[in-house]
């Protein structure tokens, strides 16, 4: 599936919430010997080491040089105590005991339902222990400060959950047999109240021209999304170098060792970062990691709502009543805007597709029926099931879908990529990710508060020059002007 080119703009709902997976943190990792079977653990030490439902797998990238001085510490100490070389692999149980023990693990591949060891490196490995990472210092604020939507810890979780439905896969089995003109039932598990779903039920135009518009210069140069994909995506990426790209942008970003990868084809966007266990995790859709593509999202996840989140922690505003007592504005869609700008940040052609799209999607889907969104969307994208997933986002929350109606959150990635692009030149880039979740609009008011000192920013925008030459090759290549976006804001 991985070798070949297809329509990858999967947006596929999980089959578990990864919270509830076995997600190994930096006090449950195991030392595992490559040159033995995993038939030696037991099945429980594998239930709890490795995910399940997926051929995907964790690993806690660790540094070089964290591994080599705790492994010459590590012999020393064994060695003056114990005075001979440990011969068997640890037990499960001595494995489940020992808080202090963790590794950087070998990825495996799933074949059925057992568990198989890649080939065998040429170089000799060896086992070798490594010290456990620190844990953040304000864990509890450090899961807040990865909601991306509202400030209201815990909201944005409730509220993607209970709008997720349970009879997805035999809607859409009805729908393509009826030859798209039938209108999807959705069923929820725990309902969404109405009057949640009323807070994300209106639909803007604001942006409408535009998001038009950004979509049709892209299929005036390319034809179709389709081929803009490929032209400008590259090949799909195998695991083994998603972990090398993965490992290298960490390296550059000085954060080996703090995040946990996990790798699935089972996931509601392209990527998610999230506190998983008490460890931040980077979650990566496989199917839709481009070769091109791919630092971009880093650079989203990472470069972004890491960086943010972790600075945030530093502030008088890390938590919600600190939030109130400054009068902060919502982070988004300062937060999402920031984000996409830096995903397309160093393409050739930087077009705002993707953040168009889903504008233009939400929109149209409090105006139209699930089918007439359906047919709709066809001017854009061809492929069925990739327009399938675009009206279930957009539909996502209701029941009868043949009447118009939206869930309006996805319109935030384009309006806060717009409100940023026309406020470039005054805002302060460094400072709106040292100051953590704050909107652009409260930076300079919050400046003379805030803890400066130590804050994490990422690579990109260290040259200052070259980050706004970028921006305005995104104004070019998308045909934005300031006269147009100083009229709309």
């Amino acid at each position: 599936m991985l070798e070949s080119i297809r329509v990858t703009e999967k947006l596929h709902w999980p089959e578990h919430e990864l919270a509830k997976k076995s997600v190994l943190n930096a006090e449950e990792q195991l030392i595992i010997d490559s040159k033995r079977s995993f038939s030696s653990l037991s099945s429980g030490v594998l239930k709890d080491t490795f995910t399940t439902g997926t051929s995907s797998y964790n690993v806690l990238l660790q540094t070089k040089e964290e591994r080599k001085h705790h492994s010459q510490k590590q012999f020393s100490s064994t060695f003056s105590k114990r005075r001979r070389k440990p011969s068997k692999s640890p037990s499960s149980s001595n494995i489940l005991k020992d808080p202090h023990r963790m590794t950087a693990l070998v990825p495996v591949t799933s074949t059925g339902s057992s568990l198989a060891l890649p080939p065998k490196p040429k170089s000799k490995v060896k086992c070798r222990s490594v010290t456990p990472l620190p844990k953040p210092k304000q864990q509890p604020q450090l899961c807040r400060s990865f909601e991306k939507g509202d400030d209201l810890s815990g909201k944005k979780l409730c509220i993607l959950t209970a709008i997720k439905p349970i009879n997805l896969e035999k809607e859409k089995l009805r729908f393509f047999k009826s030859d798209y003109t039938y209108n999807p039932q959705f069923e929820y598990a725990n309902p969404a109240l109405p009057g949640v779903l009323a807070k994300y039920s209106n639909a803007s135009d604001r942006f409408l021209k535009q998001s038009i518009k950004i979509m049709e210069l892209t299929l005036q140069k390319y034809g179709s999304y389709e081929k803009f994909e490929q032209a400008t995506g590259g090949s799909l990426l195998t695991k083994t170098r998603i972990w090398s790209h993965v490992r290298k942008y960490m390296l550059k970003e000085g954060c080996l060792g703090e995040i946990v990868v996990h790798l699935t084809e089972d996931l509601l966007s392209r990527a998610s970062m999230t506190v998983v266990n008490g460890c931040p995790t980077l979650t990566i859709n496989i199917s839709t990691a481009r070769e091109h593509w791919l630092e971009g999202m880093l650079r989203h996840e990472i470069g972004t709502h890491y960086f943010r989140a972790v600075n945030n922690l530093q502030q008088p505003w890390n938590s919600w009543p600190g939030r109130k007592k400054h009068e902060l504005k919502p982070n988004n869609p300062t937060e999402e805007g920031l984000a996409s700008i830096h995903s397309v940040l160093f393409r050739k052609d930087p077009f705002l597709w993707r953040a168009a799209l889903l504008y233009y999607t939400v929109y149209q889907a409090s105006q139209m029926s699930f089918c007439e969104l359906f047919k709709d969307i066809g001017k854009f994208v061809q492929d069925p099931n990739t327009r399938w997933d675009y009206c279930v986002r957009a539909k996502r929350g209701w029941t009868d879908t043949s009447q118009p109606g939206c869930f309006s959150k996805d319109q935030v990635y384009l309006d806060g990529i717009l409100q940023i692009l026309r406020f470039r030149d005054s805002i302060d880039f460094h400072l709106l990710t040292a100051l953590g979740k704050v909107s652009y609009e409260d930076v300079d008011r919050l400046k003379e508060l805030a803890v400066t000192e130590n804050m994490r920013v990422p690579h990109f925008l260290h040259d200052h020059s070259r980050y706004m030459e970028h921006l305005e090759k995104i104004m070019e290549v998308n045909e934005l002007t300031d006269a147009e976006l100083k009229a709309l804001m």
